[in-house]
């Protein structure tokens, strides 16, 4: 196999692991024209899955998508489903979709890619705090409610992907709707339901590693997608800044390291193929490796096991469901 870094693109990724993506069935979120989760599927169609599943909140968007991959890889078959991550109902029907597929008895790999970013204050219909409620409990909810197709692959694999923006907040747990917007603050909002997205990898490695899963949680590093078509890029980041610089974060000074596309979806093909990180399952990863708090930003609270759990509960809470494995 080809050597791997940060700076290797995507198909070095797909033909190295060609063998591993082969005959699987691959779900991925968040799948809209421009999106990594775009650029992520059509690389892997190269390697031919069996079935790519296309989830997202608009039909004719991931529609598009998959009219992409019927282009370059005819041999590629997709399944579309529509799914508001915002919204339980709408993942409840979402899941339900999915597990009557009777085609599909099996899914090898879930990639909870789709989020919003840094947005202004909003409530879900449930009334949790919208980049909480889309960037966690709507993947939590899914990813719990398809688990049995998933536990049914031989080697199921779940992917978070999470980001290093995680650095600027742990869990709120008393307060996750920052005090019904009172002191909101749209960076570190992302940042909770970032850091949320690392424990729930920690959660899912602890609870079903010995059901065969394998979990991680990954940083893609910074790419201008459309998940940031809204932001100022001047006043929106310099307030990222003056925050980083805040709590004493080095990327407060050192300002932002952007990656291409082509890159950007790498650590998502590294994360859901590469057979050498059972090792280090329910692991946090960067540019292709396993991330390194000594190096890497990597914060406690995003690593540990007591809040990982802590966040479980919390969520089947606010799921109004228990998973229990």
């Amino acid at each position: 196999m080809a050597p791997i870094d940060k700076n290797t693109p995507a198909q070095v990724l797909v033909n190295n692991y060609a063998n591993h993506i082969k005959g699987k069935v691959i779900l991925t979120t968040g799948v809209s024209p421009g999106s990594l989760g775009s650029y992520f599927v059509q690389s892997i169609a190269a390697a031919e899955p069996r079935y790519l599943i296309l989830a997202g909140r608009n039909r004719s968007k991931i529609q598009q998508t998959a009219d992409e991959i019927k282009a370059s890889h005819p041999n590629v078959q997709t399944r579309l489903v529509e799914i508001d991550l915002a919204s339980l109902e709408s993942v409840r029907q979402a899941a339900a979709e999915i597990n009557s597929w009777t085609d599909i008895p099996a899914i090898d790999v879930v990639v909870n890619n789709a989020a919003i970013m840094a947005t202004e204050y909003a409530l879900s219909r449930e009334g949790v705090e919208s980049q909480f409620a889309t960037n966690h409990l709507g993947p939590f909810l899914l990813t719990n409610l398809i688990m049995g197709k998933i536990l049914a692959a031989t080697s199921p694999r779940v992917v978070m992907v999470a980001s290093d923006g995680h650095r600027l907040s742990g869990i709120r747990f008393t307060d996750y709707n920052f005090d019904n917007g009172k002191v909101y603050n749209k960076w570190p909002a992302y940042a909770q339901s970032k850091t949320a997205n690392m424990l729930m990898a920690i959660s899912l490695a602890e609870k079903l590693a010995s059901r065969n899963l394998l979990a991680f949680s990954l940083h893609p590093g910074v790419i201008f997608t459309n998940i940031a078509n809204h932001l100022d890029l001047d006043s929106d980041f310099k307030e990222l800044g003056a925050l980083d610089r805040e709590q004493g974060n080095p990327e407060g000074w050192k300002g932002l390291e952007l990656k291409p596309v082509e890159t950007g979806v790498s650590t998502h093909i590294y994360a859901a193929f590469d057979p050498d990180l059972a090792e280090h399952n329910g692991k946090y990863l960067i540019d292709c490796h396993v991330a390194d708090p000594w190096v890497d930003t990597v914060k406690p609270w995003a690593t540990s096991p007591i809040e990982a759990e802590r966040l479980w509960k919390l969520s089947e809470e606010l799921v109004g469901e228990k998973f229990t494995y």
